[in-house]
């Protein structure tokens, strides 16, 4: 049967569509793109792959700290009451670790106090960092007692802290940690890649505890429910400042 026009036009446009050539340069953008692609997909599966590894490796990292500090608290419990069994008193061994909160401010301050404050990177009040126990530690703090209010933390009170109010410091910048890419950026070379492994190494005060502590942000705590009691007033004396050992827990409990 005779072709309309239409169809003939059509058939015409087609035969020119298949003889056309295809620009150098279009082939090449598409050979391009195609690679791109390629090599992204490449990559994202690489990534995925990666990351169920490491949730593996910080998955049994994180039980095997909790059973460490399962069995902590029973050898504990259990020297004690060998102790008491036998007639005498089981003595802890020292902390290793101290937490520390500046409860007041700049007024009539001495500029030798200010120092040390800042040497503690305790510039506001309400800042609390983590300090290792060594005697000079201990003398510098002595030396501004005061303006703090210091003790001994236990593990609750480190899990609460840095889960709740944990910023690291990555280049200069105050970057909360909301993701554990961010702490084995930081401190994957001294062996911490998740937020597990970070309160490990505070808690026991390991190895690499100055970095992983510099790398924390000093905490930013709310005024404590219900007010302190008198600042100006030593701990022992039936006020705030200075030394209150394992009471510092419930003062935290409270300014977290």
């Amino acid at each position: 049967p005779p072709r309309s026009d239409r169809e003939r036009k059509r058939e015409r446009e087609a035969r020119k569509r298949r003889m056309a050539p295809v620009p150098e340069t279009v082939l090449k953008k598409r050979r391009r793109d195609e690679q791109w692609a390629a090599q992204k997909s490449a990559e994202r599966e690489q990534k995925l792959s990666d990351g169920r590894k490491k949730r593996k490796v910080i998955f049994k990292r994180a039980e095997q700290y909790v059973k460490e500090y399962v069995s902590q608290e029973k050898d504990l419990v259990r020297m004690k009451r060998e102790a008491r069994a036998q007639g005498g008193f089981y003595v802890p061994a020292e902390h290793k670790l101290m937490l520390v909160v500046r409860i007041r401010g700049v007024n009539d301050m001495h500029p030798k106090t200010r120092k040390i404050l800042q040497l503690l990177r305790l510039r506001q009040i309400h800042n609390a960092v983590f300090l290792k126990v060594n005697k000079a530690t201990v003398n510098m703090l002595r030396k501004v007692e005061p303006y703090i209010a210091y003790g001994y933390p236990n593990l609750k009170t480190v899990k609460e802290l840095i889960y709740k109010r944990g910023f690291g410091k990555v280049s200069k910048n105050r970057l909360p940690l909301t993701d554990n890419a961010i702490i084995e950026e930081n401190l994957g070379k001294h062996d911490i890649i998740c937020i597990e492994d970070l309160i490990h190494e505070i808690y026991n005060v390991g190895p690499s505890f100055k970095e992983a502590n510099n790398f924390l942000w000093p905490f930013k705590l709310s005024s404590p429910n219900g007010g302190f009691t008198k600042k100006r007033i030593h701990y022992v004396e039936g006020g705030d400042a200075g030394n209150r050992e394992e009471k510092i827990n419930n003062l935290i409990r409270q300014m977290n």
